[in-house]
Parts: structure tokens; C-alpha cells; sequence
């Protein structure tokens, strides 16, 4: 057995997930690489030791650069704010450290952009956290589209809509001060990655960005504060296929909790997912006989991709912990064989371009192409 030192900087929502994943998949997956969870750090002396003896790390720290710097850390998990993961991650690769960072990549293209280039040329594994594009489900309908078991891909739409700051009421917070931590900055790059990782690279957008609740109660009870980032957007596009698609970001969308969804038209048939109903997809053959046609719902099971470490039993489902599993274990196994796993820093980038992309065409009022890395 080979054991790897992890180190996850940041104890919040993804933090917490991404330690239970590493003290979870050698278990799942048998991997080759046996993670020993070495450090962890937060903002505080006192709240990382803390969180340290709750998720199972041996130490912690409050300042990342004490946990990137450790010889015990081999590997770091970047859960922390995007406008920190440039920094930590260059600071990481350039100790020759494999690195896994939450989207999105940055605060801005610069840093995604700054991150590829420096993991490319150092030669150091790479990969970004797009969890939801790992579920059973999605894999295999990824399979699906490439096996031409629908025909020709005509048409594709993709949403990712929750409804957090959906009440009037709810006060201002970081989510809401800051272009980078609008929707546009937080919520469309898992279904960008998602329709790519589907459809292919996207060539051209046309797209709408707007701010509904431009003023909330500030958090301390006081007078209103402005918001300085935006609520929702959509945007027509074109794959390089020439398929056509339309793609909708929301935090506002009243309802959906986790409205990462998708249709795919293909012309032998077509496939709906929703997330939140994660163990199921629904495909239509055009095959069928007259009298039987119509979505069928799938279960996933242990004929679908990554389910049967989990469970024996179709029907009985992953969760959205599992997700993480699943990528810890992607990312292990990249480590393993030397070689970045996708989804890399490149994918993160081209993702980061499309929303660049995206933010040009609501200014300019008009189709923009978008501009992938080489």
C-alpha cells in the first residue's frame, strides 16, 4: 500500500466535503494511493485545530503556505475562496505538488489562465472540482451522446438554478458584493462544463446578464445595501459541432434547489436529466414500436459508471457526497499515473473563457465567438 499526503485548505461547504471524500475513497475505490489526511487549514488558529479533530487530520494550521510547504502534504485540495486560488496554487505547483482546486478556477481569466500555464509547464497534475458532470447518471449520458445512440445532436439546453437568495428579504452578503461571486461567477461554470463536457467545445454566445434585486437589507440590520453582482443570465450559443443551444444561470429561480438540469434532441431519439433527482435519466428511443413511445426513466445501477463501488442494488442511488468520492478518486488515480485527469486546468480555462465570452456579448448587445485556449 502507498500512502499520499493531503492537504485541504479551506473548512467550509466544500472543505468539509472534500475531507470526508479523502477519508472515504480508499475504502470505495481501493485505490492504488491510500490518502492520509496530514493538514488542514482555516482562518483561525483555534477553528482549524478544531475542524481538524472533527474531519480526521493529524494537524492544522491558519496560514496555507505552513500546509503547502509541509513535506508530509503531497498533494493539496484547494476549498477556499476563488480569490485565493491563483496564489495557493502557483505556490503549490511550484513545489511540484498535484492540485485539485474548486471551481471556478479564479477570481478573474488572468488566474485561470496563470494556473494552466504554470501547471502545464512545471508538468504537476491538475484538475478542477466540477462534481455534479461525475454522477452515474450524467456519465452515462455522456456515453449515450457519444455512441450516437440518439443520432445526431440537434439541440441542447442547460440550467443550473437554485433559488438561495430568491427572498427580497434575505440581507447582502459576500455572495453578493463582487463580480466574481455572482451567478455568473459561481453558478454557471458547472453547467458550462457540463455542456462542453456533452456537446463539445462552444463556439459563439449570445447572452443576457441581469441584477433583479439590486438593493438587500445589509446583514447587520441596518439600512440597504446595494448589490453589485448579478442574479440571473442566459445566453443562446452554438457548439463547434453547429449544434445549437441555450444555457441559464439563476439564484433567484424560486423552487429549484438544485436545478442542474439538461435535454439533449438527438435525431434517433433525445435524454432529460435533472439533479435533483440525480439517480434517474430519461432517454427516448425513436426506435420503439408506436405504442411504446416516451421517456423511460432509467435507474442508475451498477451497469452505470462509478456506481457499484457504492451499492450493489440498482435503484438504490448516490448522493451528492458520493460526487466527491468519485472525484477524489479521479484525482488519486491521476497522481497514480502521472498524467493530468479531466476535468484539468485547461478545461477550467476554456470554461472561464466562455463566461469571458458571455460578459462581452451582454456588453456589446450581440453574438461574440468564443476564444478557446490553444
Amino acid at each position: 500500500m502507498t500512502q499520499i499526503g493531503i492537504g485541504v485548505i479551506g473548512t467550509g461547504y466544500m472543505g468539509k466535503a472534500h475531507s470526508v471524500a479523502m477519508n472515504a475513497v480508499g475504502a470505495v475505490f481501493d485505490t492504488a494511493l491510500k490518502p492520509v489526511c496530514e493538514m488542514l487549514c482555516a482562518t483561525t488558529e483555534s477553528g482549524a485545530a478544531a475542524k481538524a479533530k472533527t474531519f480526521g487530520f493529524k494537524r492544522s494550521t491558519a496560514d496555507w503556505r505552513t500546509l503547502v510547504e509541509d513535506p508530509a502534504v503531497e498533494a493539496i485540495v484547494i476549498a477556499s475562496p476563488q480569490s485565493t486560488h491563483r496564489e495557493i496554487a502557483l505556490a503549490a505547483i511550484a513545489r511540484g505538488k498535484p492540485v485539485l482546486c474548486e471551481k471556478p478556477m479564479g477570481a478573474s481569466l488572468d488566474d485561470a489562465r496563470a494556473m494552466t500555464e504554470a501547471a502545464e509547464s512545471a508538468g504537476v497534475v491538475n484538475m478542477v472540482g466540477f462534481n455534479y458532470v461525475r454522477t452515474p447518471a450524467t456519465q452515462y449520458a455522456r456515453q449515450l451522446v457519444q455512441s450516437g445512440e440518439i443520432g445526431n445532436i440537434t439541440w441542447f439546453r442547460g440550467e443550473h438554478t437554485e433559488d438561495f437568495l430568491a427572498n427580497t428579504n434575505e440581507p447582502g452578503n459576500w455572495r453578493t458584493r463582487g463580480r466574481a461571486t455572482g451567478t455568473m461567477g459561481d453558478l454557471s461554470s458547472h453547467m458550462i462544463n457540463c455542456a462542453m463536457a456533452l456537446m463539445g467545445p462552444i463556439a459563439t454566445v449570445n447572452a443576457d446578464i441581469e441584477t433583479v434585486h439590486t438593493r438587500r437589507p445589509s446583514a447587520d440590520g441596518g439600512k440597504q445595501e446595494d448589490v453589485t453582482n448579478d442574479d440571473h443570465a442566459h445566453c443562446l450559443c452554438r457548439f463547434e459541432s453547429g449544434v445549437m443551444g441555450h444555457l441559464y444561470f439563476s439564484r433567484i429561480s424560486t423552487g429549484r434547489k438544485m436545478g442542474y438540469a439538461y435535454e439533449i434532441n438527438g435525431t434517433r431519439g433525445a435524454i432529460r436529466f435533472d439533479q435533483e433527482d440525480q439517480n434517474a435519466l430519461w432517454l427516448y428511443r425513436m426506435d420503439d414500436p408506436e405504442a411504446e413511445r416516451g421517456f423511460r426513466k432509467i435507474l442508475t445501477g451498477p451497469a452505470h459508471p462509478d456506481y457499484i463501488d457504492f451499492c450493489q442494488g440498482p435503484g438504490h442511488g448516490t448522493g451528492y457526497q458520493d460526487q466527491l468520492i468519485i472525484e477524489a478518486k479521479d484525482f488519486l488515480n491521476a497522481i497514480h499515473g502521472g498524467k493530468p485527469q479531466w476535468p484539468t486546468f485547461r478545461d477550467g480555462l476554456d470554461t472561464m473563457h466562455v463566461i469571458e465570452a458571455m460578459w462581452q456579448s451582454h456588453d456589446s448587445r450581440q453574438w461574440v465567438p468564443v476564444l478557446h485556449s490553444a
